[in-house]
């Protein structure tokens, strides 16, 4: 993975706002990837996932 270490400061600075945060951008940019190691640093996380159809209901 690229290091983001600014776009994790900034999800982080937007958790610290509120409890819900969406990462957009384009195809393949490390959304997910950044998303779940968040969650994993932060341990009780939830993840969605809105493109699945698991997380759309």
């Amino acid at each position: 993975m690229i290091a983001r270490v600014s776009y994790a400061r900034q999800v982080e600075s937007a958790l610290g706002r509120s409890p819900v945060v969406a990462l957009l951008g384009p195809r393949q940019c490390g959304k997910t990837t950044l998303a779940r190691r968040l969650a994993a640093d932060r341990g009780a996380c939830d993840y969605f996932d809105l493109g699945s159809p698991r997380d759309q209901h």
